[in-house]
Order: C-alpha cells, then sequence, then structure tokens
C-alpha cells in the first residue's frame, strides 16, 4: 500500500528544490513545456483530423463502367423511372464524371492513408510527445534519483533552518559592520592626517567616539579578537570617520560626551538584540547538523556525476533528434500519388491523394524545432560550465566577512555552487553556521547566559587548606564570567575542547593552581604574560603527546609541574616539546611524571640546580637507565614506583641531600645496597609492595630513619640492628610473613619511657 503522501509529495519540496536550479535549468524547463505542448496538440489533431482525400487520376475505363455508360446516353433506353427526377442537368454539370460511389471514396482513403502516406507523417507527433516526455524526466533526474535525493534533501532542510535562525541575522549583522570598519580604518590610514583648526573637538567627531565606544561595550560578541594583538577588537561603526576602531571603553575622556540633542547624532550601528535559550539551542543544533552533513557529503561526489551524466545524456539526446529532424522539413509533402491493388473492384490504378494535415504538422515541427536547438544549446553551454568551472572546490574567500570559513569539495562544494546560480546570498547565510568564530561567538553568548558570574561562585568550594577551587567538566569553552573571579586560587577543567585564555585573566589575582584534563588550552599573548607571572602549580594530564601545549615551557615562575600520560623519552611529548626541554623552567622545584620512560633524561639536569623533588609513576615499565639521577644532588625527595626496579640503582649514592626514598611497588627481593647510603641522612623510606625476603643488618646504619615501610613484603624476620635506630617514629610491616616483633624488641619498648607503644609503632598482618 502506498500513501497518499507518497503517490504525492507536497509542494513544499517541489518550490525548495527550485533553489539549486540555474537560469538555464529554468529556461529549458520551459523549453520542455513549449515542446510538450506542441507535440500534445500535433497529437490531438493526429487523432482526431488526420486523413487523407483521394481522387482518381488516369482516364481507363472497365468495359463494365464503358457500357453501363453508352446505354446511358442511348435514346432508346428508358431510364428509371424512380431516378429519373434525381438526375442532374448534365448541361449545367462540370468536371469529370468519375463513377464513384462515397464507400468506395472512404475505402481508398483508408487504403491510401496506410499505403501512400510516409510513416514520419503519421507517427511525428506521437514521436515528439514521447521524446518531450524522456526531456522532461531527465532534466530533474538528479533531483530524484535515490542517491542524491536523499542528500539534496537534507541540504535543504538546513538551508532553510539556517536562513530562518535568529543567529544568521545577527551574525551577519556583526560580520558587516566589522567589516566595514575595517575598510573606513583602511581608508584614514591612507588617507594623509588634516591640520585641526580648533583645539577644541567637534560636537559631531565627539558623538561619534562615544558612539562606537558605547557599540563595543553592549553586547559580548563585540569584546572577541580572533587574531587580533590588541585588547579590543575594532569599532564595528559604519558611520565613524574620526574614532579610533581600538579604542576601548575607557579611552575616552570623562569631559567627551555628546550633545543632548539628539537630531545631531550620528547613525550608530544597530544593537544586537540577545538569543533566548530555544533560539541558542536551535542554533548550535544547527551547527553540529551541518557540520556532520559536511562530513557526510565531502566524502564523496555522487550529486556532481549525476549530473554531469545528465547533461551529457541530454545533449546526446538532443543531437539525435536534431539529427534526423531536419532531414523532415523537405519531405512533408501535401499531395501523394497511391496505387492500390484493389483496381478491379475501383475501376482505377492510380489515385491522387491529398494529406489534410500535412501542412499544420510543418508548421507544428517548427515550433517544436526550435525550442529544441535552443535546448540543446543550454546543455551544450552547462557542459562547458560544468569541465571548465571547479564545481568540487568552493572557497569563501570572495566573501569578505566571512573570511574564517574553510574551502569545501565534493558534493557539498558542488551544491553551493548551483546555490549561488540561484541567489549568491543564501550561500552567505549557510555560511555562517560553516564558520568556526561564528560558533565561537555563539558558545560564548551562550556561556555567558548559563554560566554567569554568580552561578560560578556558587560552585566555587574551600578545602581544608582554605583554598578556593573551582571545577569545571565537559563545556565546549571557558565561560567569560570565569576571568572575573578574583578570589579563585586553584581552577580545574576537565574535558574543554577550547580552553582558551585571554587577557581577562589578568582579573584573576588569585590565581596560582592550575589543573588541566584532556583540555586543548590555548593562551594569548597578553594572557601568557598573566600566566608566567603568577602561576606556581600545574597539573597536565593528557592521552597523546602532542595535547600537551607549548606554552608550558615559557612559565618562568612555574615551581611544581605535574606530567601524566604516555609519555616516552623516544618520541618525547610532542614533535617540538621533550623532557629535555624543561630545561628552561628555572625555577622548577617538583617535577612529578606519570608515563611509561625507559630511562630517566639527561636533560633533567639542567634544572637540577632548583629540582628538588622529583617522582617518577612508571606504570609497571622498566626503567632501565637511571645515571640521569648523579647530577640531580640537589634533591630531597624521590619517588620511583612501578618501575620494575630488582636492584637499589647506584646513582642514589650521588644524591647527598636526599631526605625521603620511595621505592614501593617495585620487583627488590634483597636490598643489600643500603650499605651503600649510610651517608644519607635518610628520615624515611619507602619499601612496601617487593619481595623483599630479608633486611641487612646494614640497616641500623642509617641513624636519622624516622619512617620505614616494609609492608607487603616476604619478611619472616627482622635484624636485630633495626632496634638500635634511635629516631624510628613509625615502622609499617603489614603483609609479611612476620607473626610477632622480636621479644627483645619489645622488652626495649616496655623499658624506655619516652618510646611509644608497639601497638602506636607497628602495623603487623
Amino acid at each position: 500500500m502506498f500513501s497518499l503522501l507518497e503517490l504525492a509529495p507536497p509542494n513544499h519540496h517541489q518550490s525548495s528544490s527550485k533553489l539549486l536550479k540555474p537560469w538555464w535549468e529554468v529556461f529549458m524547463d520551459y523549453l520542455v513545456v513549449l515542446m510538450l505542448m506542441a507535440s500534445v496538440l500535433a497529437c490531438t489533431e493526429q487523432l482526431s483530423r488526420d486523413r487523407v482525400v483521394c481522387i482518381p487520376s488516369d482516364s481507363l475505363v472497365t468495359a463494365n463502367a464503358s457500357g453501363l455508360s453508352q446505354a446511358a446516353l442511348t435514346p432508346s433506353s428508358k431510364p428509371p423511372t424512380h431516378v429519373s427526377y434525381n438526375i442532374p442537368d448534365l448541361s449545367t454539370a462540370r468536371g469529370r464524371r468519375k463513377h464513384l460511389v462515397y464507400q468506395q471514396y472512404a475505402y481508398v482513403s483508408q487504403v491510401c492513408y496506410h499505403e501512400a502516406l510516409p510513416l514520419y507523417s503519421r507517427f511525428f507527433p506521437y514521436m515528439a510527445l514521447l521524446q518531450s516526455l524522456v526531456l522532461v524526466a531527465s532534466s530533474s533526474f538528479w533531483l530524484h534519483f535515490p542517491h542524491t535525493s536523499s542528500r539534496i534533501e537534507h541540504f535543504l532542510a538546513i538551508l532553510v533552518k539556517c536562513c530562518g535562525s535568529p543567529w544568521t541575522s545577527q551574525a551577519l549583522s556583526i560580520a558587516v559592520q566589522l567589516d566595514n570598519a575595517l575598510e573606513k580604518e583602511v581608508v584614514e590610514e591612507k588617507q594623509p592626517p588634516k591640520p585641526s583648526t580648533s583645539s577644541s573637538p567637534s560636537p559631531l567627531g565627539i558623538c561619534k567616539r562615544q558612539s562606537s565606544v558605547d557599540v563595543c561595550a553592549d553586547h559580548p560578541l563585540w569584546k572577541r579578537s580572533d587574531n587580533a594583538s590588541s585588547g579590543a577588537p575594532p569599532s564595528p561603526c559604519p558611520s565613524t570617520t574620526s574614532c579610533d576602531s581600538t579604542m576601548s571603553s575607557t579611552s575616552c575622556a570623562p569631559e567627551m560626551r555628546c550633545p543632548s540633542n539628539p537630531c545631531h547624532v550620528v547613525d550608530s550601528p544597530r544593537q544586537v538584540i540577545s538569543l533566548d535559550r530555544s533560539d541558542g539551542e536551535e542554533a548550535r543544533a544547527l551547527f553540529e547538523r551541518l557540520r556532520k552533513f559536511r562530513s557526510h557529503c565531502e566524502s564523496s561526489d555522487i550529486i556532481y556525476k549525476v549530473y554531469l551524466a545528465q547533461t551529457i545524456f541530454k545533449l546526446l539526446m538532443v543531437t539525435l533528434i536534431v539529427s534526423y529532424t531536419i532531414p523532415l522539413f523537405s519531405s512533408f509533402s501535401f499531395t501523394h500519388m497511391c496505387h492500390p491493388e484493389e483496381k478491379a473492384l475501383l475501376g482505377y490504378s492510380t489515385f491522387e491523394c491529398v494529406h489534410v494535415l500535412s501542412s499544420l504538422i510543418r508548421k507544428l515541427l517548427v515550433g517544436y524545432f526550435i525550442p529544441l536547438v535552443l535546448y540543446g544549446l543550454l546543455n551544450l553551454y552547462t557542459l562547458i560550465w560544468i569541465l571548465y568551472s571547479s564545481l568540487r572546490q568552493y572557497s569563501f574567500q570572495d566573501l569578505c566577512s566571512l573570511r574564517d570559513v574553510p574551502d569545501l569539495r565534493n558534493d557539498l562544494a558542488f551544491l553551493l555552487h548551483m546555490l549561488d546560480q540561484y541567489d549568491p546570498l543564501l550561500a552567505q547565510r549557510l555560511s555562517v553556521f560553516l564558520s568556526p568564530v561564528s560558533e565561537s561567538r555563539l558558545l560564548e553568548e551562550s556561556l555567558e547566559r548559563c554560566w554567569g558570574e554568580d552561578k560560578l561562585r556558587s560552585i566555587t568550594t574551600v578545602d581544608a587548606d582554605g583554598c578556593s577551587r573551582l571545577q569545571l567538566v565537559a563545556l565546549p569553552r571557558l565561560p567569560p564570567a570565569l576571568f572575573n573571579l578574583s578570589h579563585l586560587q586553584v581552577l580545574k577543567l576537565e574535558l574543554i575542547r577550547d580552553s582558551r585564555f585571554t587577557p581577562q585573566v589578568a582579573n584573576m589575582t588569585s590565581l596560582r593552581e592550575l589543573h588541566l584534563y584532556h583540555c586543548t588550552a590555548t593562551v594569548d599573548p597578553s594572557a601568557l604574560a598573566v600566566l608566567q607571572e603568577r602561576l606556581e602549580v600545574l597539573h597536565l594530564t593528557f592521552t597523546q603527546p602532542s595535547e600537551v601545549p607549548n606554552w608550558v615551557l615559557s612559565l618562568r615562575s612555574l615551581h611544581e609541574l605535574h606530567l601524566s600520560g604516555r609519555l616516552s623519552t623516544e618520541g618525547g611529548v610532542g614533535r617540538n616539546w621533550s623532557l629535555g626541554s624543561l630545561r628552561r623552567l628555572r625555577h622548577l622545584r617538583v617535577l612529578v611524571i606519570r608515563g611509561m620512560l625507559q630511562r630517566i633524561p639527561g636533560e633533567l639536569c639542567e634544572v637540577a640546580c632548583s629540582l628538588v623533588r622529583l617522582r617518577i609513576y612508571n606504570e609497571e615499565t622498566r626503567l632501565l637507565v637511571l645515571t640521569g639521577l648523579k647530577r640531580m644532588v640537589d634533591l630531597t625527595e624521590l619517588v620511583l614506583q612501578d618501575c620494575q626496579l630488582e636492584r637499589l640503582p647506584s646513582a642514589l649514592q650521588a644524591l647527598t641531600l636526599l631526605r625521603t626514598l620511595d621505592l614501593q611497588h617495585n620487583n627488590f627481593r634483597t636490598v643489600e645496597e643500603l650499605l651503600s647510603l649510610t651517608h644519607l641522612r635518610l628520615s624515611s623510606l619507602r619499601l612496601a609492595f617487593n619481595r623483599i625476603v630479608a633486611l641487612p643488618a646494614g640497616v641500623g646504619m642509617l641513624r636519622e630513619l624516622e619512617l620505614l615501610d616494609l609492608s607487603n613484603n616476604q619478611l619472616q624476620r627482622l635484624p636485630q640492628s633495626l632496634f638500635t635506630l634511635r629516631r624510628l617514629r613509625r615502622l609499617l610491616l603489614a603483609g609479611n610473613l612476620l607473626e610477632e616483633l622480636p621479644a627483645e624488641f619489645r622488652g626495649k619498648l616496655a623499658s624506655c619511657p619516652e618510646c611509644p607503644p608497639p601497638h602506636a609503632l607497628c602495623q603487623l598482618g
């Protein structure tokens, strides 16, 4: 069963598909209609009036006919009484009698119509009608072909939404105003400065300056600057001739005010109306919908190929029709000679026939041929336009207000070329939703509405240390109101695709710590200077090394850097950034790396003069080369976890200032090398989660040891020298094969009034 909508599609689809028809397609549609009308008229006349009229053309008669004629003329013969009164007066009759009745003439006409009349005289109207129907079907085949119609319908639906969206008019007005302001600024730069005739500014000029400042300050979209080095965008006022386009709202003097009479005020650009929530959501949905449609259409060029094949087919069809239609002009004849085989029945062997519609068909042929030739010339023009134009590439460079729109290709580019032939303004409206700057401006406006300063303050928390913290997750970009939080100290950003720090970051006077979890962060030059001066702690979590921003290297005030991701000394963390580049961070004191290193980069020694703490969590990757630790003589804390170490590194002997050593989650079975560390003043030693079977007696030489973590090993007994560590305050032994502490150790703890009780000193498994 077919529904009514499937059998008769709604008119709105047909009306919207005309947007993709250029002028030649419309002209060809009218020509096809003319050809169709001419062929229908010819077919109608052919069916209703087509016939031939025949009369005998020879003087030979049969014997019977002659005898009858002589008998009729003999005076002795008596004519029939029932027809005597119907015989006409022979004295008044003219011409030659043929002695044929009406039925004989009808019979001769039918026979001669099929034998004497050529085929093209009888069937040309039907062929013209069939040809016209084929041309009608092929003229819009590319709009109804299954593989192309779905894309075209989707494109037209998106185009209608884009043209009707309030954001389209708003974005175009902003772009045009900014473009006019840039053009006027260029014109002013080319003109020589005119000498001032008066020291006081003109009231008209004053009003222009004030009008420009108001426009720049009214809407947040005017505050956005794409690639400008200055802090504010150029003024969008198209009528301004005396104000500087980079003037901020604070650059006007207080005494410079517009006159009170409004009739002298120069027209300022129309103020942009903010979108409501539903319009903003619809515009964002259009951006996403068009982005997916673009990726789908740019993957193939089937629409281009179908349209090209359709044009070639129509041109070949017209060429074929013209090739056999031209000879027909001289072939259509009014008279025809007929020689029927039924001479005995008719008495004549030759008849002269006339075709009643021959002259009309000849005129209709001319009326059909002229539109056909024009139709073929238009198809030839279309084919030349397709072959000599790069229809699979489309650029918006000619649209001065939308220079940031990327170039398109394949089917989407072809559709836009066809749309330009109808109305170039439609492509410009569609380009609003292809522009990255337009999308960023829409997101900025949406963020200003949904993430205001009051909401950000309400979700700000205070930790145990009294630091104010704010965490933002899965936002399209940073809210502009974020940069007004002057009290914020710790900022955590997670899964934010466009984390751009603008010059307004200077308002965040208390910001000291920044966390970036899988965020693509960019920093403006003026904002980078602020971060270089204030930022002290930076946490970076990433998946690929290329996600690490290059501006991290220029944070000269950075004291603590945390890197978490797939790090490798072979590939570094990016093509232009490697671990060795950390030498530029002269004030770096703490470095925490969570990656998969195979060696300690020797380039880290460049920051050895400032590095105090080094923590490496190697995610169960074997750390083979540790000789780079020898030059880090200022280290006081070293953490090497999940490095698959089996023996204590010999490079530890050079770290004379080392106080804390953490070697948890490795593969130690023995720690005999502790004897070589007796000259170090270690206060904390963590060897948990290894496979240590026994402690060496030399552990008693670590006189400064206060914390010893031996939990989750395979210890069965403790050396007696361990009991001589007088500074030891905490001993962790959980997860070992010990059942209880030695009696000597318990006795010493009981006899020492200053020592803590055993349950506070040890944690047994």
